[in-house]
């Protein structure tokens, strides 16, 4: 049995290359500005207790009261939080509808945002649910599980009998994290990689290709397990050359900006107002320069991950496939550079 996810790599970097060369800087541009959003936001929630040695005064004496906080300060604080949420969402809705206009752009080679953001939002804000659910389902089960183990020492006051509970639930919830953990992985990748597609290619809800997903899935397990192995593989191998790529990139933007920025240090020394504008300014340009540059760098590797799984999944699944025409020109392209091998 042949294995379409290791078949389709050569062809991924042929219909990758067939898009991206020769190089057009308008199509360039509009891919990049996909691809600021097509990851989706993070949206995670952490935080962080210290704790400063207070002297009581001796044993058995209370501490002393904590300060109370100020509604203003409140105020503050929850306007920041909401804010920061509210950004948060924006920025998954938008990277919501975005991964309909990479699917299209690839699919159609002509990457007109507006066009594929007015046919596709919908389908975004139905994906934009959809992930939204499972990362509340999965930051719930993982706040749970956090509960259950804390929860001991917490009853217990501290002692060493709950501390040890609370080791031995530790251990057993472990199994139960990891198994959250790949399965809400394994969602919301399928979900990205082949569902979005075929909400393309039927004009389905995201539960709807979930549906027509599946059967291919009890169908094809290894097909698609070996998508999973050679995927994260492929992702890694990327991942390194892309880091390498955008420091090598930052270490360039650095000696122009680095310059500019020496000048706002001998001028903070004569007028400081002046110095530290400069040093501010040229501090924001660089960081908007790398994140373009940037932006630029991870479009061939996001488009050739986007031709790589629509690959897969038209092997998979022809009434699946969403780049018929693509498939065969750079089969034949590769068929053709084989022979000429020979």
């Amino acid at each position: 049995m042949s294995l379409h996810a290791i078949e389709d790599l050569d062809d991924a970097y042929r219909a990758t290359r067939a898009l991206l060369l020769p190089i057009d800087r308008s199509l360039w541009v509009r891919l990049a500005v996909v691809v600021l959003f097509v990851g989706g936001p993070s949206l995670g929630f952490n935080g962080a207790q210290s704790s400063v040695p207070v002297d009581s005064g001796g044993p058995g004496e209370p501490f002393p009261a904590t300060p109370p906080v100020g509604a203003e300060v409140w105020a503050v604080v929850a306007t920041v939080v909401a804010a920061a949420v509210l950004i948060g969402l924006a920025l998954l809705f938008v990277g919501s509808v975005m991964e309909f206009v990479l699917i299209e752009a690839v699919r159609n080679e002509d990457a007109r945002i507006g066009t594929y953001w007015r046919r596709r939002w919908r389908q975004g804000l139905r994906l934009f649910g959809f992930r939204l659910v499972i990362g509340v389902l999965t930051l719930g089960s993982a706040a749970v599980i956090a509960g259950l183990v804390l929860l001991p020492v917490v009853v217990g006051g501290g002692t060493d009998p709950a501390a040890g509970l609370s080791v031995v639930a530790l251990l057993l919830l472990v199994p139960v994290v990891v198994a959250l953990a790949v399965v809400s992985g394994l969602v919301s990748g399928f979900t990205t990689t082949f569902v979005v597609p075929v909400m393309v290619r039927e004009e389905r809800t995201v539960l709807g290709a979930w549906g027509r997903l599946w059967p291919t899935i009890t169908a094809h397990p290894w097909q698609y397990l070996a998508f999973v192995v050679v995927s994260v593989l492929v992702n890694l191998v990327l991942g390194i050359l892309l880091g390498i790529a955008v420091a090598f990139a930052a270490i360039l933007l650095l000696i122009p900006f680095g310059l500019i920025g020496g000048i706002g240090v001998l001028l903070f020394s004569a007028v400081e107002s002046l110095g530290i504008a400069v040093i501010v300014v040229t501090a924001l340009l660089f960081a908007l320069a790398l994140l373009v540059a940037s932006a630029l760098l991870q479009v061939p590797v996001v488009v050739y991950l986007r031709y790589y799984a629509l690959l897969v999944l038209g092997d998979v699944e022809a009434s699946l496939d969403l780049i018929p025409e693509r498939r065969a020109a750079v089969r034949a392209d590769g068929g053709a550079a084989g022979t000429d091998a020979t």
